[in-house]
């Protein structure tokens, strides 16, 4: 048996308090929602992610010359003679 729903739905206000990857915002009807998880690697990592840190533990500091580089170019300090 099917069924055929015509609805009409108006929103002045949404708050969402969060979504994850696998969450499903569903807002009328729907017959059947088919779970889906595209996963891609858009930043062109090539090894996995360092172990996260537990609460508590002292993360250890970077080795890597880049980790102490700025994110952004900065500009040398300015003597200013008065």
């Amino acid at each position: 048996m099917n069924f055929y729903i015509q609805q009409s739905i108006q929103i002045n206000f949404i708050k969402i308090g969060g979504i994850t990857n696998s969450s499903v915002l569903q807002i009328g009807t729907a017959g059947i929602i088919k779970p889906a998880a595209y996963l891609y690697n858009t930043g062109g990592f090539t090894k996995p992610a360092p172990a996260a840190i537990k609460p508590g533990e002292i993360a250890k500091p970077p080795t890597t010359p880049e980790a102490f580089a700025p994110a952004v170019p900065l500009q040398a300090p300015v003597r200013t003679v008065e």
